[in-house]
């Protein structure tokens, strides 16, 4: 809002210069954007936050001035503009039949008459005011609306009465097939929920938006029904929003007006017209008000102990009660609580912490204290469930599968968890969509089977839904389909490695690896009938006690029914367990700048011995020095008994600061073997 500085000193005497009145005003809430000068004019551009409409006004900006500047005082016209601009014909009586309400879209609504006036140029110092705020000088009757507008923040509209039939006013919602021309020449179609004033016959006017040309003041106007009103603030932002047609009226309407202030608007119009003209023989004594009654505005309690700890601020009793009563508020009482007394112009006022935040506005941002923070701090970005779906996508992307996404809703399917726990909708639209997902298996086989089930690894991150002894148990799960060929064809040939048992297993540890827990393998209690029942593994955790999941081949039957290949691999992770165990604490080693040695072993144990029972019991052995080893052979055949088979196991041995003698390679070996011969190993 662009406001002439000499409009502001009309209402406020203060010392305060020009550049001071906008700091005060930024630090009060209403952020100056600029100052300039127009035709020698200086002009406040002062930013007005959306619930404040009462600091769109001259007289909402000077409350905010006295209020938080103690020095300056208020002005003559400030308090007759408090005491609503008196007159002594207030109480002459209304013109009967001048004004109906029909529509509870206007709350109040007041109209004065004039009559043999005079509508020339206006005055220079009302036009230079006006031209200084952005608005182009009309004739005397609009610029006298639109300066007591910028005075008061009540929009005000002049209608010739000789062009109203039946010389009377009607508040109503439009009727279908209504049009209207504004006064900037644009026909309009109105719509039934659109507000409008309206003569005994047509629309004259778009409430609190604009008025009609047929209606409008020339210089051959003698008869003026100058209107004052107040709007429902939603409906003329609708309105506006539909016709995307913004004016000084409907900005000030939007935001709220002073229900109080609308007769005072007319008052003030009226002292200005007689100053301007000195025709006091125009007024036609008494006003038109038709208003069921003042709002009622609400009462707030304010415990004055919470300002001060809210705030940051220190502020005594007398202190919250001089400033809220420096902004208009009422209040009573001692203090625990303050019962304060909203006043009209101050619609977005409606809890304690709005009072407390006035009481902020006028005592001062600045006098918050510079402090550190206190309390806890929270700690930032994804955790929990989120970040371990997040770090087992990552993995599984990493490994090259596909991520699919399947709807929750879906019929029975061969690959579910389990019929009994089935939860089944409660009014399906179709049998297709019956039941809440128990597994992501089913949809990733039917993403398969849809893409020609062919050299395909795909994985799903998700919630399943089982029905539990009180209540439907939801949980957050991760599952993957593998395959066919691993990789790409490569242009020199070979053999591509395929799917398999091994190549899941590894991709369900790369996930726990990425999460940061560490899993185990071992026959499953209860052998899922869903996995070949030789060919499957339970996954686990927290040293093999708590379950997570299953990984391996899909049962023959299910990949018959299906039409899904027999070499297909599945697995399916609960994410809530893995949620439930602290991750591992990272382990951190310093690259060291000593050559490797390896060492290969060849060695014959039984099948029945576990390889994690074999790998704790090398990593045990080898100690520190051991950097890592893998697997690179498995035989079993001629020369090897029956029940065993032979394992080539590779040590890479590396030492931090100095180089590993063949002696020192040896004896960790040695170690090595021991360990395997008491799992009852023997040395090829």
């Amino acid at each position: 809002m662009k406001l002439p500085y000499a409009m502001l000193l009309d209402y406020v005497t203060t010392t305060l210069s020009l550049s001071e009145i906008g700091d005060l005003l930024t630090m009060a809430g209403f952020e100056l954007e600029g100052l300039e000068d127009v035709e020698g004019l200086p002009v406040l551009d002062v930013k007005v936050m959306a619930n404040r409409g009462d600091g769109l006004s001259a007289l909402g900006l000077a409350r905010e001035v006295l209020a938080k500047d103690s020095a300056s005082q208020p002005t003559e016209l400030y308090r007759r503009a408090e005491a609503r601009f008196p007159r002594s014909d207030d109480n002459a009586g209304p013109t009967p039949g001048l004004v109906t309400v029909e529509s509870a879209g206007c709350t109040r609504y007041a109209a004065k008459l004039l009559k043999n006036v005079t509508n020339g140029a206006s005055p220079k110092w009302l036009a230079q005011r006006l031209n200084a705020a952005g608005m182009r000088p009309i004739s005397l009757l609009v610029d006298l609306a639109n300066y007591v507008m910028l005075e008061l923040g009540q929009p005000l509209h002049a209608f010739d009465r000789d062009q109203l039939e039946g010389h009377r006013i009607v508040v109503r919602q439009a009727q279908a097939g209504e049009r209207l021309v504004t006064l900037n020449g644009e026909e309009r179609e109105l719509r039934p929920h659109d507000l409008v004033i309206a003569d005994a016959v047509r629309p004259v006017a778009l409430a609190g938006v604009m008025g009609g040309a047929t209606s409008e003041v020339s210089a051959s106007t003698t008869q003026v029904l100058l209107e004052s009103a107040h709007f429902v603030n939603t409906v003329i932002r609708k309105t506006r929003r539909e016709l995307n047609f913004n004016t000084e009226s409907s900005y000030r309407f939007e935001r709220s007006v002073d229900p109080s202030g609308v007769v005072a608007a007319l008052n003030r119009f009226v002292e200005l017209y007689v100053v301007a003209t000195g025709d006091e023989a125009a007024l036609v004594p008494g006003v038109t008000d038709s208003w069921p009654g003042p709002m009622t505005m609400p009462v707030v309690a304010l415990r004055a102990d919470r300002v001060g700890p809210t705030m940051g601020i220190s502020v005594t009793l007398d202190e919250v009660r001089t400033d809220l009563e420096r902004l208009g508020f009422g209040v009573e009482g001692t203090g625990q609580p303050f019962q304060v007394q909203v006043p009209s112009w101050r619609m977005d006022i409606t809890r304690e912490i709005d009072l407390i935040e006035e009481v902020g506005r006028v005592h001062g941002y600045e006098r918050i204290g510079e402090c550190l923070p206190q309390g806890t701090t929270p700690i930032g970005g994804i955790r929990g469930v989120p970040a371990i779906t997040d770090h087992a996508r990552e993995a599984l992307l990493r490994a090259g599968f596909d991520q699919v996404i399947n709807h929750s809703l879906r019929d029975r399917h061969p690959l579910d968890f389990h019929e009994d726990w089935r939860v089944r909708v409660r009014n399906p639209h179709s049998p297709e969509i019956a039941y809440l997902r128990d597994s992501l298996l089913p949809g990733l086989a039917d993403s398969a089977r849809r893409n020609g089930a062919r050299n395909l690894h795909l994985f799903e991150t998700g919630r399943v839904f089982l029905q539990g002894e009180y209540q439907t148990d939801e949980s957050p799960e991760v599952s993957f389909l593998s395959t066919g060929e691993l990789f790409p064809a490569h242009w020199s040939g070979g053999t591509a490695a395929k799917a398999d048992f091994y190549s899941a297993k590894g991709v369900v540890e790369a996930i726990a690896t990425a999460i940061g827990i560490h899993v185990v393998f071992d026959h499953p209690r209860d052998p899922d009938p869903r996995f070949h029942p030789t060919r499957q593994a339970g996954v686990l955790t927290d040293g093999g006690r708590l379950w997570i999941g299953t990984v391996g081949q899909i049962h023959p039957d299910k990949a018959n029914v299906l039409d899904l290949p027999e070499e297909t691999y599945m697995a399916e992770l609960d994410l809530l367990v893995f949620a439930a165990q602290p991750p591992l604490d990272p382990q951190l080693r310093q690259f060291s700048r000593n050559p490797a040695v390896r060492r290969d072993l060849a060695f014959v144990i039984d099948r029945s011995i576990p390889f994690v029972n074999l790998e704790s019991a090398v990593s045990d052995a080898a100690g520190n020095d051991l950097e890592r080893y893998w697997l690179f052979d498995v035989y079993e055949g001629k020369g090897i008994p029956e029940g065993k088979h032979s394992l080539g196991l590779a040590l890479q041995l590396r030492r931090m600061g100095s180089n590993l003698t063949d002696d020192d390679a040896n004896q960790v070996r040695d170690r090595v073997v021991k360990a395997i011969e008491a799992l009852g190993g023997q040395l090829r």
